[in-house]
């Protein structure tokens, strides 16, 4: 069992994107943890309600700046002993219609941080990089040395940080961890906006017992992957004393795959626990979405081999609580 507290005790840790999904999870753990916390956001999709249950502790201190503006970037990297950087404009689908506001933050914020975290003398930048960077590579499971071409902009960026970090290890000695998400979903993600996730869309309309919008025949299939352990890859990640582990990239999933029709199928049988009129919502199945990858399934060999990591909860487990916390805090 690794010792997170004595190895976070008192350390300065800047977590980007902090008021976000992720980010704000993050902050929260790393709090409880007993870690110095500084979270650096500008509130375009994090929400200050995320950080209420932290906002008020001593070792918590809230940054509102802009990762595309390098003097903010530095400021927020005084001192810190490592970063968790989680900031980035996420959504396939919003990269493809806006590809440059994407590219600025995900790329030029990127390059903004590693450049800060490199003249603050960071110890370790573990950064948000996602399982988009497969793009068309049709094998499976997902290996972290096997990928294709990016399928969207938002591809591209993710795949762009990868590059910056390998090339700021080489050129300038400084260690990353790169992890690449595949579909977290959990407590405080956003039901709401264009560019909302799948799960938790899915729940709010199952709420309101409106039909959810299937893109495609529902047969795409995802791994799903649930907040508690993206929290323990990442605090893995700031942690390992395994030198072969740092200047790695790692998949951050669980390791299985599950269809569109079976979410749909999972979240009304659990939610129909709270609300039995929820088991008779139908759903509507429309087209294809542009940039979408078919199918999703991570190989977390590599993780368990550097990092012992060891995934907590199955993608049902995780549904489970995600929907007790969706009921209990947006009915």
């Amino acid at each position: 069992m690794n010792d997170f507290k004595n190895k976070l005790n008192n350390k300065n840790i800047l977590v980007t994107g902090g008021a976000g999904f992720i980010g704000s999870n993050l902050c929260e753990e790393l709090i409880n943890l007993g870690a110095n916390v500084t979270c650096l956001d500008n509130f375009s999709t994090g929400f200050r309600e995320n950080l209420d249950a932290i906002k008020d502790r001593p070792n918590f201190k809230l940054i509102e700046g802009d990762i595309r503006n390098l003097e903010d970037c530095k400021l927020a990297c005084e001192n810190q002993d490592f970063v968790l950087h989680e900031a980035a404009l996420g959504s396939v689908p919003r990269s493809i219609n806006d590809p440059i506001t994407s590219n600025d933050v995900n790329v030029g914020g990127f390059l903004n941080m590693l450049v800060a975290a490199r003249d603050a003398n960071v110890k370790r930048f573990v950064y948000a990089a996602s399982s988009s960077t497969y793009g068309d590579s049709e094998s499976l499971p997902k290996v972290e040395d096997v990928i294709g071409k990016p399928l969207s902009p938002y591809a591209i960026t993710k795949y762009v940080n990868e590059l910056y970090a390998d090339v700021f290890k080489r050129t300038y000695d400084f260690d990353t961890i790169g992890l690449r998400y595949f579909n977290v979903f959990g407590r405080k993600q956003n039901p709401n906006g264009a560019y909302a996730a799948v799960i938790p869309k899915f729940v709010m309309q199952l709420m309101n017992h409106e039909s959810p919008v299937i893109n495609g025949g529902g047969e795409y299939s995802r791994d799903f992957t649930y907040i508690d352990n993206v929290i323990l890859m990442n605090l893995l990640a700031l942690t390992s004393d395994n030198s072969a582990s740092v200047n790695q990239v790692y998949n951050t999933a669980f390791g299985e795959r599950t269809t569109l029709n079976d979410l749909v199928s999972n979240l009304k049988e659990y939610l129909s626990d709270f609300d039995p009129k929820i088991a008779e919502v139908e759903v509507i199945y429309g087209d294809y979405r542009k940039g979408d990858v078919p199918h999703s399934l991570a190989s977390i060999d590599k993780a368990k081999k550097l990092l012992e990591y060891q995934p907590k909860h199955s993608m049902k487990e995780g549904l489970k609580e995600a929907v007790k916390w969706y009921w209990d805090n947006l009915k």
